[in-house]
This record gives structure tokens, sequence and C-alpha cells, in this order.
């Protein structure tokens, strides 16, 4: 199975590229972890949020497969523990399709792109920065593929 993770092209700071090509590297050939990164929207002083979460939500959406199971990243998600989480991603390898994880950009997914997911998961009730997501969302892959 492969999991693409879809998220904000952005220079990161080398230890989050570390970080998680660590853990993307230490899953097996059955589960693979693959980044794409995916222009924001142009900011401005003066910019509409809709219009900002509407552009990258396009921007999303033309980089989903057909045949892919599509987990939006959202606050408002299902919680998972560890074990769920491992129990989840046997279904999805069970299930037969790769799955794209979706995330937002700053001010989160476009109303399309919440509709266009097959599922929600909240990683935590906190905000976190895009470079914790990457590196978190790698090491709690890793650790559920591993139980």
């Amino acid at each position: 199975m492969r999991i693409r993770l879809l998220a904000k092209k952005k220079k990161m700071p080398d230890w989050v590229t570390t970080g998680y090509l660590d853990y993307a590297k230490r899953l097996n050939d059955d589960v693979r972890l693959e980044l794409v990164e995916i222009a924001a929207a142009k900011r401005s002083k003066n910019s509409e949020v809709d219009k900002m979460k509407q552009q990258e939500g396009e921007a999303l959406l033309a980089a989903i497969h057909a045949n892919e199971r599509v987990i939006a990243l959202e606050v408002g998600g299902k919680e998972y523990t560890t074990h769920d989480l491992s129990q989840q991603m046997n279904d999805w390898l069970q299930g037969g399709k790769n799955v794209c994880l979706l995330v937002g950009g700053p001010d989160g997914l476009s109303k399309d792109v919440l509709k266009r997911a097959d599922g929600l998961w909240s990683l935590s009730a906190l905000t976190l920065p895009h470079p914790l997501v990457r590196i978190v969302l790698a090491e709690q892959l890793y650790r559920a593929w591993t139980l």
C-alpha cells in the first residue's frame, strides 16, 4: 500500500526533513509513505481567506488519484489511539486502495476537499504547525504499522 501525504510546499528546516525521512524510510514494502508537496496559494496582506482555501483546495483535489482512499487531516476528525490506527491501516491495506492524506494550508481545508474526503482524521485537538505535522504523521504511521 502506498500512502501519499499531500501537504503545502514550503522550505522546511533540515530537522523536519531528517525527522520525516527517518520514519518514512522505516516503513517496509507493504507500506510506503510518499510526500507530495502542493504549491500554496499566493498570499498578501489583503488576501481573502475563503479564496485562498478554495485555490489550495483545487490544487489538492487535482493531485488526488482516482483510485485512492482520501483522508483529510481535520481538527474535527476522528482521533485514533495507536492501536486504533494500526487496525485502520490494516483495514486500508485489506481494502486494496492506496491512501491519500491531505493537510490543509494555514486556514484549513476547503469545503470541497472535505466533501471529497472518505474520512477525517484529527492528529490532535491542538493546532500543530506544518513542520511538526509531517513528523508526527510519519512517526505515528510507522509506530502503528509496527504493532
